[in-house]
């Protein structure tokens, strides 16, 4: 008895009633491989009965939807037939263990330089003040309006959230039984599994605007930012570092007086090494994390006094400093970030920008008035 063969070769697929003839090589060579569906089909034990010549298989799912995934496997760049739904094409890729390759393919890796704003995705409930955004490492978001939190995945499809949530909170709060400081969820099944709390940091730890977290020294940054209901309110910055429960850094601004810059946000930046700073009227700044206490100076940029309608954001990417003002985010580069390079302005008719976040190659934005999500990304480059 002869031991099966894994198909090679020429090979027909018959799929929903339009044959396609290709290579086993297209199929398993540049992206289906070992543990999808088409790679599995040309297995030696999917092909003990196969019979001489062009082996042909049939599979009962969308043809237009496989023409264009069987031609991203052949070149290496995707294009949506005309009339087909992009979701539909995500779908059927799912079904052929595709999608990563579809991924690839679809979003290319974030250059600010030829961003294109791809979608515009609304809310999903009344608008609220203040809404939230956080851009997740596969190409998705969190958004939160108010108590709801929203989770999309890089498709822009909701889902249930994957992974660990940090809160600041205190005890005059609405979760009950958390008690004051940062605390840590599982979002698998809810519970709380672990929190930090210092009386020295009060203020950082129980009242954060932003919470960043630092994956390669496992710290993070609690940052306590000037408050528009209170012109002379306080600001602060502290890194805990969860490995020994402790704080690592600090610095705080101390009470301000009326018209005085304060911080309306900060990053830390890329190389951890300094926080970016910025100040309710679009003034730029930066603090050493090396250098400890509030005695530094930060504000090196001064911009004119403007009264924004949302308080500014700050963001970095590949050694640029991105700044959202009104409806647009400002793009600075330079050794002191103070050269402006470009400006992405959000949808029409979307109104200022509340919040906005980068990562997984793309650029997220939620605005104050709708809740629009607007979503920036790079085609990938042509293929040579």
């Amino acid at each position: 008895m002869s031991t099966p063969q894994p198909a090679a070769g020429r090979i027909r697929l018959n799929v929903g009633g339009q044959v396609f003839e290709t290579t086993a090589d297209t199929l398993t060579l540049t992206g289906a491989g070992e543990g999808t569906m088409l790679g599995a089909m040309l297995e030696p034990c999917w092909n003990t009965g196969a019979t001489r010549g062009v082996p042909e298989y049939f599979i009962d799912r969308d043809p237009a939807c496989f023409a264009s995934l069987l031609n991203m496997l052949r070149t290496g760049e995707l294009h949506v037939p005309a009339g087909v739904p992009e979701r539909m094409l995500f779908q059927e890729a799912s079904c052929y263990g595709l999608l990563d390759r579809v991924r690839a393919a679809r979003i290319g890796e974030l250059d600010l330089d030829r961003a294109r704003l791809a979608a515009s995705v609304p809310p999903g409930r009344a608008p609220v003040d203040r809404p939230a955004v956080r851009a997740a490492p596969d190409g998705g978001c969190c958004v939160t309006h108010g108590p709801i939190a929203r989770v999309y995945n890089w498709m822009l499809e909701e889902r249930r959230p994957q992974t660990n949530v940090f809160a600041s909170c205190n005890s005059w709060g609405i979760t009950q039984g958390i008690g004051d400081g940062i605390g840590v969820w599982d979002c698998i099944n809810g519970e709380q599994t672990s929190s930090f709390f210092d009386r020295k940091y009060v203020d950082a730890l129980t009242d954060a605007s932003k919470l960043q977290w630092l994956a390669s020294t496992n710290a993070l940054m609690a940052v306590k930012a000037c408050s528009p209901k209170d012109a002379c309110s306080s600001s602060s910055i502290t890194l805990v570092d969860f490995r020994n429960m402790s704080v690592v850094w600090s610095w705080s601004g101390g009470p301000q007086r009326i018209n005085e810059r304060r911080v309306a946000d900060a990053v830390v930046m890329e190389d951890e090494r300094s926080v970016g700073l910025i100040s309710q009227d679009h003034d730029l700044g930066f603090l050493d994390i090396r250098r400890q206490g509030s005695v530094q100076e930060p504000w090196t940029h001064q911009s004119k006094m403007t009264t924004p309608i949302c308080y500014p954001k700050l963001a970095v990417r590949g050694g640029l400093l991105l700044a959202s003002k009104d409806d647009t985010i400002s793009v600075y580069g330079g050794p002191n970030h103070d050269h402006l390079r470009l400006a992405l302005r959000g949808s029409q008719g979307g109104g200022a920008i509340a919040d906005f976040s980068v990562g997984g190659d793309r650029l997220f934005a939620v605005h104050h008035e709708d809740n629009v999500l607007d979503v920036w990304e790079t085609l990938p480059p042509p293929i040579a």
